[in-house]
């Protein structure tokens, strides 16, 4: 890629990661590039066969406030969680059993997972959990521990918002990394989940990270999210027709 008239290649550079102009050297890159994509990728194969380190998480945990609750998924090891996505989104019976149940039921469960990132966890998922909390207890909503979830997938956080009596669940976990954002985390909130819940019925928050969407901006978009939910009743897609039946028709704004 040659510059233009009207960007230049260092332009380019200073507003994505993504790989661009890698400019010709003959047959081969250049060795800088070529050192550089293997760096990448090194820490992309270790932010996804990394796991989470529990007892830190819950020592940064305690230091915010919360308590916390660890479940593992069917899937029992990492080997097994790469090579069998259907299992990391089943709660085994005996963890479904042992998680914690606040009489009345909880307004929002809160869930840290691995995800396919446990670098992306250690990173930014206590900050963003914690953000997000107080955001929750300033409204005077219910929460119970924030469930640690190893091997998990998005949908484990269905089963375990089921178990403890949740009617909203938010399930923040490592995003795919890639080959330039090993440090991303995603954050999936789905309302009143039930068995076989499709995607189509989640929100979705990417890229929360340092150089994407910052914590403070994730857990408020999260809030206001969590809050449309309880307002209207529906999340995903079927949220977003709603809102914008409500945008089109103000008068009929549905009161909480």
């Amino acid at each position: 890629m040659t510059d233009g008239p009207g960007i230049t290649r260092a332009e380019i550079r200073a507003v994505t990661e993504a790989r661009l102009t890698f400019g010709a050297r003959g047959r081969a890159l250049e060795t800088g590039r070529a050192l550089g994509f293997a760096l990448d990728h090194a820490k992309a194969r270790a932010a996804v066969l990394s796991e989470i380190d529990t007892g830190a998480l819950g020592a940064a945990l305690a230091r915010a406030g919360l308590t916390h609750h660890v479940v593992t998924s069917e899937a029992a090891t990492r080997d097994t969680y790469i090579r069998r996505p259907d299992l990391g989104r089943l709660l085994p019976e005996a963890a479904r059993t042992a998680l914690p149940r606040p009489a009345g039921g909880l307004d929002v469960a809160l869930v840290l997972g691995d995800g396919l990132s446990a670098t992306a966890v250690q990173l930014n998922g206590v900050a963003f959990v914690a953000a997000l909390a107080a955001r929750l207890q300033a409204e005077g909503l219910r929460m119970g521990p924030v469930i640690l979830a190893r091997q998990a997938r998005v949908a484990l956080g269905d089963g375990i918002a089921q178990a403890m009596e949740a009617e909203t669940v938010v399930m923040a976990l490592g995003e795919r990394p890639g080959l330039s954002a090993s440090d991303s985390l995603g954050v999936y909130i789905t309302h009143r989940p039930e068995p076989q819940t499709p995607d189509s019925a989640r929100n979705c928050i990417s890229n929360i990270r340092e150089a994407g969407t910052g914590v403070e901006d994730a857990a408020e978009q999260a809030l206001r999210l969590i809050l449309a939910m309880r307002r209207l009743g529906e999340s995903g897609v079927a949220l977003s027709r709603a809102l914008g039946r409500v945008a089109l028709h103000p008068a009929q704004t549905p009161r909480p």
